[in-house]
């Protein structure tokens, strides 16, 4: 249990809730906070064994929160990073700092979510703000995060987090803090809910919705001092180089191997117990202690090698190792043509696009299982055009961004270009290093897309994923070109053929010469026995649902899925206990890309002693050439009897998409 839960008054009269971790040692103590849309009373209450960590390890005062109108705080949660929420985060930093118990000094962290709110309550430079964490988040929301990659729509994203955000908002909040007028609360929030995808697939380009609590380009709005952590398996890996470049205060880089979960529990790992680095950075900049943090070299990054992926890889191979700042003077550009490559000498390649190609690459913003690494890629390259290198004699060590310029010519006025760089072993596994995807009417503006003109030659650059990889000797290189990248993105509208002239063609790398200039080894603490924070289930004898990750093909009908189903469920500390229940599938077809589709669902069940409460919802999207059509259907209950159903009903036409 917290050891105080307390309400912070916005000037509106909003209540937000909050829980406090104080610690036993005198006051005065810096204040940390991490605020999300979550529930920390239920749904992430697992995350307080890392706030008593923070607390007990750090001697912090810890501030979780819950943003407005979403666990027991007041309100109605409007979308994701609203322009309110970063007002409010300003006002409780005010309100915290001037705590009696408080040294003045305040810091933000968090991951994911908490990670973005972070950066953006950093933006507004509130006055007792002096340091953040951002762990897994972005400066660029709309090339950046799990809306749209490249200016097309994400895929299997779908069915994950927009769809569970619904059924998470129509909760009540917790009746215990909460009090009287809990139910009214709960009509209220049920009867104004709004599906936060609706505004998203409203906002298929770049523009001021997304520039809104994006850091980039303006990267001089922080000047607190900032620690970014990021993972190669990750989706939000690209922001943290270009970031740390920009930022102008104190700034710390840590990059490891993980994906979207915990550094503790993340795959792949090697994994490493976070807690005493934050410790380390809020002990600088929260107390202005002088413990050598900031004279430290102020990248730490795990350097990876050439590894057998697998789609629950426990361990990546590479090493840990220190760099000086960014960009590397020893990282020098290397130009590989594509007409010079193995493949049989023609002055243009061609392709018929499939649809469904791109599943052995699995979604770029992976996490915890069914959301899983890629595996071997031969299964798609069957369907890409694909550009070998030749056999290394030496190593070549990568860090970086890939970039492919390309001369393209499409067959029809909207079409997507994906590009995958992967290391192909001795045995002819291969395996994705770096992955890139530009929806070609996006080809000179994220803002303002002009179609193709069917064709025509256009000459673009596709930017890859950062990212760290040392090919062995003997291994090949190999760049796979293909017309879509699902289930990761929605497939293109139509039918298309590709051709490339691979004699006007060349992909670009970053090529490191030598060995770090620093010798010393960051010295990194193993995770603690027990997981802290990310796992969802702390109780042991919690009930977890299989977890299943499943690829299908109807050879007939000619149309593939992928299939997730995961769940679990947790005694509460509040008393009680949690289940959560995610499921769906995402479908695309190999004839005619346009005719996709992504079904799915999401379910929570609270039990209070004082009753139960249920939300469920089901959510059917599909397309055509010309259209997004989408159905959602929310059912809220309480004591096991059905209290509200909702339905919406939605069309919106794919601009350029």
């Amino acid at each position: 249990m917290p050891d105080e839960r307390v309400w912070i008054e916005m000037n509106d009269g909003i209540r937000l809730a909050a829980s406090l971790y104080l610690p036993d040692a005198e006051p005065p103590w810096p204040v940390v906070i991490e605020a999300l849309p979550y529930r920390k009373d239920d749904v992430t209450s697992s995350y307080t064994a890392e706030y008593r960590r923070l607390r007990d390890e750090g001697n912090l005062a810890v501030a979780r929160i819950d943003v407005r109108g979403t666990g027991s705080s007041d309100g109605i949660a409007t979308d994701e990073y609203p322009a309110q929420e970063q007002r409010d985060m300003c006002e409780a930093i005010a309100w915290l700092a001037a705590r009696p118990w408080s040294n003045g000094s305040v810091g933000m962290y968090g991951t994911s979510y908490s990670g973005f709110n972070s950066i953006q309550v950093a933006m507004e430079r509130p006055d007792a703000l002096k340091a953040i964490v951002a762990i897994y988040a972005t400066d660029d929301r709309y090339t950046d995060d799990v809306h749209y990659q490249g200016g097309a729509k994400r895929g299997l994203d779908s069915i994950d987090y927009p769809l569970y955000m619904v059924a998470m908002n129509a909760l009540p909040p917790v009746p215990s803090i909460a009090g009287e007028g809990w139910r009214d609360q709960w009509a209220e929030r049920v009867e104004k809910l709004e599906p936060w995808l609706f505004r998203w697939l409203e906002e298929q380009n770049d523009g001021p919705y997304w520039r809104h609590g994006s850091l980039r380009p303006d990267y001089g709005r922080i000047a607190c001092a900032t620690m970014i952590v990021a993972g190669w398996a990750d989706g939000y890996r690209n922001a943290t180089f270009r970031a740390f470049e920009k930022l102008s205060g104190p700034k710390r880089l840590l990059f490891g191997p993980w994906s979207h979960a915990s550094a503790e529990t993340a795959l792949p790992g090697p994994h490493i117990d976070l807690v005493p680095e934050m410790i380390r950075w809020w002990d600088r900049w929260l107390r202005d202690e002088p413990n050598g943090v900031d004279d430290e070299p102020p990248i730490t990054l795990f350097a990876r090698r050439s590894t057998k992926l697998e789609p629950d890889l426990e361990e990546v191979r590479g090493e840990w190792r220190f760099e000086p700042g960014w960009p590397l003077d020893r990282v020098q550009a290397r130009r590989l043509h594509l007409g010079e490559s193995q493949r049989p000498t023609v002055s243009t390649d061609s392709l018929e696009v499939r649809g469904d190609v791109g599943v052995t690459a699995s979604i770029s913003c992976a996490g915890h299982l069914p959301f899983g690494q890629p595996f071997d890629q031969q299964q798609d390259e069957a369907h890409s055009l694909v550009y070998d290198f030749g056999v290394l004699d030496e190593e070549l060590e990568i860090l970086g961004y890939p970039t492919l310029d390309v001369t393209v010519t499409a067959s029809a006025p909207v079409a997507f270009l994906s590009a995958k760089l992967c290391d192909v072993f001795e045995d002819g596994t291969s395996i994705l290093v770096s992955r890139g995807f530009l929806n070609l009417t996006h080809r000179e503006s994220l803002s303002h897309p002009q179609p193709l003109d069917p064709g025509r030659a256009y000459r673009v650059t596709v930017e890859l994923d950062v990212t760290s990889w040392t090919f062995e000797a003997g291994h090949r290189l190999r760049l796979d070109l293909a017309g879509a990248d699902w289930p990761n993105v929605w497939p293109p509208p139509q039918p298309v053929t590709l051709t490339i002239d691979p004699r006007d063609s060349a992909l670009e790398l970053p090529v490191v010469q030598g060995g770090s200039p620093i010798s010393a080894r960051p010295t990194l603490q193993p995770p603690p026995p027990s997981p802290t924070k990310g796992t969802g289930v702390e109780d042991p004898d919690a009930s977890i649902r299989p977890t299943v990750w499943r690829w299908e093909h109807d050879i007939l009908g000619r149309r593939s899925r992928v299939v997730i189903d995961h769940g679990s469920s947790s005694s509460l500390e509040i008393g009680g206990a949690m289940e959560e229940h995610y499921f769906g599938h995402c479908a695309a077809s190999s004839a005619d890309p346009g005719d996709s589709a992504a079904e799915g669902g999401a379910r929570y069940r609270l039990d209070w002693p004082e009753g139960n409460a249920t939300a469920e919802v089901h959510m059917m999207l599909t397309s055509d050439a010309n259209t997004y059509n989408v159905s959602l259907d929310l059912s809220v209950g309480e004591n096991d009897d059905v209290k509200w159903t909702r339905r919406w009903e939605r069309d919106f036409p794919r601009r350029l998409q």
